[in-house]
């Protein structure tokens, strides 16, 4: 037997079928997403170097001054040389010494970012730790929080002459100049967001028969470990700010050392050079830390999609 279907059926149909047709379009360029990531990624840094080539092109940037980015980044195994600063402070060596341009490069880079992360691993723990204990005991509370707040607004370079005396020369004082930099506010940051935990969380706990310390461990910290991972991401630029001020001022060999160099021997290529070196570590070590977030925090939603149809 055989069915017509009459065209307004059809019409329904093919109405029904769309809303799986764009699902699988979506679908399919959902495979893309990294593609397009990178192109736009590609498209602002090109739009950047685009506009700064275009005023030096016009005439109105001097390249002695401010040059662009063809000539710094065209230079990279002249500007190479310049990193080699732990062979530079030895006596009877010379710049063309030791390493070559890119190993150069690769020691100096490595031993700032071995500094960074240390100061940041390690700020991150006693910060979070201090700061959960300040809400789990009232005495600990009246103690320490005072001092914490009362120290919090020290800019970071008054601690550098304290960090020379109490460690000389080398990695510990850059690493204590980070840990100092970033603990204060974290702890403070930590308070705040145990202080905005969801009252309905605890007493859902407490309901349950949940101790104090079952609380904090299993409701109070997890709540509170997306904001803590958006908080360890800002301090991972502040951390890199404050490592260079450190080794600019010759307490280890380090990308800070480069660019005093550069600043006393007058050369702005060696200046941008090394920014764009520490621009692109950067950006690596945030994308690295947003894709273990998004690993850690696999409950929550993409609220970023949703406030874009808005």
């Amino acid at each position: 037997m055989t069915v017509v279907a009459r065209d307004g059926d059809a019409g329904a149909a093919a109405g029904a079928s769309r809303p799986a047709a764009v699902t699988r379009l979506f679908a399919s360029m959902a495979g893309l997403d990294s593609l397009s990531k990178i192109w736009w990624t590609c498209l602002s840094i090109g739009l950047f170097a685009g506009l700064w080539e275009l005023c030096w092109a016009l005439g109105w940037a001097d390249p002695k001054l401010l040059p662009p980015p063809h000539i710094f980044l065209g230079s990279i195994a002249e500007q190479g040389k310049y990193f080699n600063t732990a062979t530079r402070w030895q006596v009877g060596q010379s710049m063309n010494d030791g390493p070559s341009a890119f190993e150069s490069v690769m020691i100096t880079v490595g031993a700032t970012t071995a500094r960074v992360f240390a100061g940041l691993v390690i700020a991150s723990a006693l910060a979070i730790s201090i700061g959960v204990m300040v809400r789990y005991w009232h005495f600990f509370d009246k103690l320490v929080l005072p001092t914490i707040t009362l120290l919090s607004p020290v800019s970071p370079i008054a601690w550098l002459p304290v960090a020379i005396f109490m460690f000389g020369i080398g990695n510990a004082p850059a690493i204590f100049m980070v840990v100092v930099a970033l603990f204060f506010h974290m702890v403070l940051a930590t308070i705040n967001q145990i202080d905005g935990v969801n009252p309905n969380l605890i007493n859902v706990a407490r309901t349950m028969g949940a101790s104090k310390r079952q609380i904090y461990g299993r409701v109070v910290v997890p709540a509170i470990l997306p904001g803590m991972l958006a908080v360890l991401r800002l301090n991972l630029f502040g951390a890199w700010m404050v490592v260079l001020i450190a080794e600019s001022t010759g307490v280890g060999y380090g990308m800070g050392q480069v660019i005093m160099l550069a600043r006393n021997t007058f050369n702005p290529s060696l200046v941008f050079f090394t920014i764009a070196v520490i621009g692109v570590l950067g950006f690596a070590f945030d994308w690295l830390l947003r894709l273990a977030q998004r690993r850690i925090l696999y409950w929550l939603p993409d609220t970023k999609e949703k406030l874009r149809v808005l």
